[in-house]
């Protein structure tokens, strides 16, 4: 359907690729200084585990060891523990070894800085002063300027992946990383780390890698940049594997749909959710990071309504009603605060 995908990439080859010898070289990543340094952001609350505290019981043995192996190109990335979660849908999260932790953390202090320069301003997972509440301002600053602040109708368009991490295509991810990367020795340490891990056959990363979350963002900059530059999506937000399009013209949603339904599953071998695609007004309500978007005002989603009140039956302490505070206060939600929230002071008075 999308013919000429090779020449859209090459497109985006390179980009910011200047000096990248510089930014990106495999000594700097497995050096004592920056493994070190890796150990010191790993440890933070961590230290009271069983498997940190053996660790760390002969930490420079074990740091040492790790950088021979990477030095001479006998590393092995070790298996995963795997356990459930509910957050909010349950998950299956994979957890590596503390050695392979400590490499994910590493690997993520030298090629994040560099990765995220490449990226668009309006994806706004796992980064650095992005993340949820600037992703909801930013969805507010869109629909104003579509709508000329409400006074013409805004479409939205809102979709998400399919099983998104289990369907990362590690071929795909590969030759993306390596056509930012010069460096074959950082390209090496990128395979080791992805092959490490499959849900479907070379298919899939881990949840509770660090490293997952860069490669995945890496991964839908293709289609980022897609969506912004040859789709000519003015207004356009992802946040992980949650993407919406605004647009006063709701025939051409329509058309931007299958064009996107066919880039993703062309150039990156995902699927849109077939249930999780809507186009609506805003003034229908628009459902997006937990929250439900109306013209002047947003309100918490039922579901996660229920998780919060949930969440306080179980942790009825001053730092849960701290953090759901903390949510609490990016909408309407006085009456929420005033039944369930606010009543803890009362009840512990």
């Amino acid at each position: 359907m999308l013919g000429g995908g090779h020449r859209r990439r090459s497109k985006f080859k390179n980009q910011n690729s200047k000096n990248l010898n510089e930014i990106l070289e495999f000594e700097e990543i497995i050096s004592l200084n920056n493994l070190l340094l890796a150990w010191q952001e790993f440890v933070k609350g961590k230290r009271g585990r069983r498997d940190v505290q053996e660790f760390s019981f002969n930490l420079m043995d074990n740091i040492i060891s790790l950088h021979q192996d990477l030095s001479n190109h006998t590393y092995k990335h070790g298996g995963y523990q795997a356990f459930n979660i509910n957050d909010p849908k349950p998950r299956s999260i994979h957890k590596a070894g503390v050695r392979d932790r400590l490499l994910h953390r590493a690997i993520y202090r030298v090629l994040y800085p560099f990765f995220d320069k490449t990226f668009i301003s309006d994806s706004f997972s796992c980064r650095i002063n992005k993340g949820t509440h600037k992703a909801l301002n930013r969805f507010r600053t869109l629909f104003r300027k579509v709508s000329q602040n409400d006074t013409r109708t805004c479409w939205v368009m809102k979709c998400d992946i399919k099983k998104f991490f289990e369907n990362i295509d590690h071929a795909i991810l590969i030759g993306i990383l390596e056509r930012h990367i010069p460096d074959q020795n950082v390209a090496w340490l990128a395979k080791e780390i992805i092959s490490s891990f499959c849900k479907y056959p070379n298919k899939g990363l881990p949840l509770g890698n660090l490293t997952s979350q860069l490669f995945v963002n890496s991964y839908m900059n293709e289609f980022d940049r897609y969506a912004k530059h040859i789709l000519k999506a003015k207004y356009y937000i992802r946040y992980a594997d949650d993407f919406l399009v605004m647009s006063r013209d709701k025939d051409w949603l329509h058309e931007a749909l299958v064009k996107i339904g066919g880039f993703l599953s062309e150039e990156l071998k995902l699927q849109i959710h077939p249930n999780k695609i809507f186009i609506r007004t805003i003034s229908s309500g628009v459902d997006f990071l937990g929250w439900v978007h109306f013209p002047d005002h947003r309100v918490l989603r039922t579901a996660t309504k229920r998780r919060m009140i949930g969440g306080l039956k179980v942790n009825n302490n001053r730092e849960s009603r701290d953090s759901y505070l903390g949510l609490l206060k990016h909408g309407n939600t006085y009456k929420i605060k005033e039944k369930y929230v606010n009543q803890w002071d009362k009840n512990s008075g």
